[in-house]
This record gives C-alpha cells, sequence and structure tokens, in this order.
C-alpha cells in the first residue's frame, strides 16, 4: 500500500472513531460531554435533571483553595493554566455539580488594558493607579490586549480535556460598567460615587471608556468560545449601583453590543454560537428589558421573585438563581427545605439552579453537599 493510501486510510479512521463536539482555538478535539443538562436548559430543552452550579464555585470555601494559594499568589494562578484548572477541577471532586466554570477574574481585563490589578488580603482587588480624570484613558492599551489574555484560553482547553467530558465549560467576563467601576474607583466600592459622577461629569468620555471596554469584552469572548468555552456568562455586579433609567443607559446598549457582534462573528466564522447568561445584579426592576437582549439565560439574584421574574421574561428565556448565600448557613434541613421550595418555584423547563451571588468563603462544605442533593431531588 503506497504512503498516500495508508494516510487517507488513517484520516478516515480518525474522522469516523474521534467525536468532537466543538473544536478548540487550537483545532484540538475535545471528549465528547456527557452531562449536558446545563446546555440543553438554557436552550430550553427537556433535562434529565435540574441542573446546578454556584458562582465562585472554586473558592475560598474550599480547604484545598486555601492551601494552594498559601503557595501562590492570586494572579499567579489565573495566569498558570495547570494552577486555573487545578481550582477549577476542586469543586467537582467534591459535588455532583452540573457545570464548571474556569478559574479566573473579570479584573484581568484591566490588567490586559494596562493597569496595574493587586489582590489585597482582606481588602480584595486594588487598583494602585486608577483611571481618575478622561486625560488618563490614554494610558489604556487595548492593541494587544486580547494577546495578553492567551493564558485564559491556553486554560480553557487545557480544562477541556481535563473534564474529560463529564459536565460542561462556563468561561466568563465582568460587562462594561462593572469593569469601568472597579477601574476608577481603584477597587471595589459600596457607593460606586466617583464612576457614577463620571457619568454625569463627563458623559462623552464614559460612552468612550464604555465602548472600549466593549470591545475587548467582545474580543475575549470570542477567544473563549475558539479556546473551548461551552457557554458564557457576563458579570454586570455593580448594577445594583444605578437606578433603573441608569442601567437602562449605561448598561443596556454595551451589554446589547457584546450579545450581537459576538454572535455575529462567530456566525461569520461558522464558529457555533453557545448559550449566554446574563446576570446583572441588582438589576431585578429591568428584566424584561434584558430578557430582549438576545441572551439565553437571566441571572436573577435573591431579591428577585422567580415566579414574578417568569411573568416578566416570557416562557423563552432560561432563569438562573437564585438562592440567598446566606441561607448557606442554616441548618442542614432548613437549607434543604428552602432549595426544594426555590426549585418548585422555578418549575423543572428552562431553569438553572445557583446562588443569587457568589458562595462566601466561610459557608460550611456541608452546605454545598446539601444544596446540590437537593437540587436534583426536588422534581
Amino acid at each position: 500500500m503506497s504512503f498516500g493510501l495508508r494516510l487517507l486510510c488513517l484520516c478516515i479512521f480518525l474522522l469516523k472513531n474521534v467525536k468532537t463536539d466543538q473544536i478548540g482555538y487550537e483545532f484540538q478535539p475535545f471528549p465528547v460531554l456527557k452531562n449536558d443538562n446545563l446546555l440543553r436548559a438554557a436552550r430550553g430543552e427537556v433535562v434529565d435533571r435540574v441542573p446546578v452550579w454556584v458562582m465562585r464555585q472554586a473558592g475560598r470555601y474550599l480547604p484545598e483553595f486555601q492551601e494552594l494559594r498559601k503557595q501562590h499568589d492570586f494572579f499567579t494562578v489565573c495566569r498558570t493554566p495547570e494552577l486555573a484548572c487545578e481550582v477549577t477541577m476542586q469543586p467537582l471532586r467534591r459535588f455532583d455539580l452540573d457545570a464548571s466554570i474556569i478559574f479566573s477574574d473579570i479584573l484581568v481585563i484591566p490588567q490586559a488594558l494596562g493597569l496595574t490589578v493587586e489582590m489585597h488580603a482582606g481588602v480584595g482587588p486594588v487598583l494602585p493607579q486608577p483611571i481618575v480624570v478622561p486625560e488618563d484613558l490614554k494610558r489604556l492599551t487595548p492593541d494587544g490586549a486580547l494577546s495578553r489574555l492567551s493564558y485564559v484560553g491556553d486554560a480553557i482547553t487545557m480544562m477541556r480535556h481535563k473534564l474529560e467530558g463529564r459536565v460542561p465549560l462556563i468561561g466568563f467576563t465582568g460587562a462594561p460598567w462593572t469593569l469601568m467601576g472597579y477601574m476608577i474607583e481603584g477597587g471595589g466600592s459600596k457607593t460606586m460615587s466617583k464612576a457614577k459622577a463620571w457619568l454625569n461629569e463627563h458623559p462623552e468620555d464614559s460612552k468612550l471608556f464604555l465602548n472600549l471596554l466593549t470591545d475587548a469584552i467582545v474580543d475575549y469572548l470570542e477567544m473563549q468560545v475558539k479556546a473551548g468555552a461551552q457557554m458564557l456568562q457576563v458579570f454586570e455586579s455593580s448594577a445594583e449601583h444605578l437606578s433603573k433609567e441608569q442601567f437602562l443607559q449605561w448598561c443596556v446598549p454595551y451589554l446589547k453590543r457584546i450579545r450581537d457582534e459576538l454572535v455575529d462573528r462567530l456566525t461569520k466564522k461558522a464558529i457555533p454560537v453557545v448559550p449566554m447568561t446574563l446576570f446583572a445584579k441588582g438589576a431585578g426592576h429591568s428584566l424584561k428589558e434584558q430578557s430582549e437582549l438576545g441572551y439565553d439565560v437571566i441571572g436573577l439574584d435573591w431579591t428577585v421573585d422567580p415566579l414574578e421574574a417568569r411573568n416578566l421574561v416570557g416562557p423563552n428565556i432560561t432563569l438562573q438563581g437564585n438562592l440567598d448565600p446566606q441561607d448557606m448557613y442554616r441548618d442542614p434541613d432548613e437549607l434543604r427545605n428552602l432549595t426544594t421550595e426555590m426549585v418548585h418555584k422555578f418549575g423543572k423547563s428552562r431553569y438553572i439552579a445557583n446562588l443569587g451571588h457568589g458562595i462566601t468563603p466561610q459557608t460550611p462544605i456541608t452546605s454545598m453537599e446539601v444544596l446540590v442533593e437537593a437540587v436534583h431531588k426536588a422534581l
């Protein structure tokens, strides 16, 4: 048999025997997905069980995460694919979760744009040289920002292989207003007063800033999909600091741009479009408007009633949430009852169980076990 014929036979064999459900940005075949309940719920399809995952499920409440952090700086973990994958895998070893979410941070985008971001113990993220006046926008370096985020793509591709098809992998980003707030405030803020002042005092520069961040976010999410992310979540965590009118003016147009431009890019490149979740904490006042932006899933914080949310968004949007993270400190029986009641309110169709915000550091391990089991047994 000639070499050419042997090569042809090998190619045919590989095409028949190597199953893939998505091609990563390194064009590697990924293992076939075994538990696709999350993706089916996002698409409105029938599920075997209500899928559940938890925001910050890989984090400080896990003792193994704390041990790893004793050896490595927070952003070193983010920037080292092997470490990011290890942390991503930790909750999956303990709990019967229906999704993984790549370990990273929303503030890697400001870093890629040229700002220093440090994680201070007991304080959280600190940006020592924030954006103070419009002239400071010239310090940002959008050219080459995506290449400076390649470690996230590397971690996603590596994680897809490590998962061996066990559950889907979620990628994520901070939304423009939320990132803008951190970059102006110099870290987290209980009021976002400096960032809100920008909206009033520098409206045109605020638009410029938000558009710059939107451009970076679309690039970043496209890279994540190419790398192997099977679902995406956009965190507008600081929406709670805005009135409804401000949210509609300063968040909604950019959130819509993200969804529309990403879908357009992926479609033109014949890359499968993955489901997308929008989680705008504190924006329960605008659920109807959120449901019109094209996202497949709307995340709810714990202040929103599930029945009211369903009436507002209609039957064709999947809802995600929304147990109060503080309920995770209740005794197991009480937590089990609250979780079961929550799932009954949402129902089995078009629903993904989660908390109404990230899990907090002192949460008992047993509470995660109770939560996951209660969701799966509720219906």
